[in-house]
Parts: structure tokens; sequence; C-alpha cells
């Protein structure tokens, strides 16, 4: 049975930080993308950060260079979101997905929200101002 199990949500302040986790199981870890994705009320969910297990490629939306660091433990099959210097506009719910054919083709990611295979059940994050 596929899972994937996101943690470390929660309420921090404007320029706090959080730590996400994103457990995965069922399928080979190593051959997938694992993105992080958010969806505020009343928006459409958008990607935020990627990382292609094979070769450790990551991806970020400018929104959030500089500020979120995404990294995997092969270990544990574990993908992390490092959230720092937080922002109210940065308040979500926040998914991680896995995807088989996500990853850099030529100088641009491609990572469609439709092409991700498996879902985690969400992780709420509050930023208050």
């Amino acid at each position: 049975e596929v899972q994937l199990v996101e943690s470390g949500g929660g309420l921090v302040q404007a320029g706090g930080s959080l730590r996400l986790s994103c457990a995965a199981s069922g399928f080979r870890f190593e051959d997938y993308t694992i993105g992080w994705f958010r969806q505020a009320p009343g928006k459409e969910r958008e990607v935020v950060s990627c990382i292609r297990n094979s070769d450790g490629s990551t991806y970020y939306i400018d929104s959030v260079k500089g500020r979120f660091t995404i990294s995997s433990d092969d270990a544990t099959n574990t993908v992390y979101l490092q959230m720092n210097s937080l922002k109210p506009e940065d308040t979500a719910v926040y998914f991680c997905a896995a995807g088989e054919y996500i990853g850099p083709y030529g100088s641009s990611w491609y990572t469609p929200t439709a092409e991700y295979d498996y879902w985690g059940q969400g992780t709420q994050v509050t930023v208050s101002s």
C-alpha cells in the first residue's frame, strides 16, 4: 500500500521556522520525485519545491528561494521541507506528492500537478503576523 504521510505543520509567528516531513512507503522511493505543494483557502494548489531522488536535483518557486530547503533521506524514505523566515502568505495546507516522471528537462522543471501519482493528506501551516 502506497502511503505519503506529512507531519510538522503548526502555528508559528512571522519570521519563525518549521520543518515538514513526508514519510513515504509502498513504492520505489529512489525512482520518484517528491514534491511539496500548498493550497491556501480560495486558491489553487501550487507546487512549492521538488526533489528528484535519483540525483538530488531540486526545484523551488521564486517566492520561497533562499527561505525553504528541501532534502531527502534515502535511509528512511523521508523528504523534509525546512521553512525559515516564514511569512503570513505562506499559510496553507501543505501536501507532499510523488511522481515518477517529474524532474528537470533542459533548463526547466516539468512538474504539473496532474502528473503526480501519489498524494498525502496534508498538514496545516499557519503563520501569524
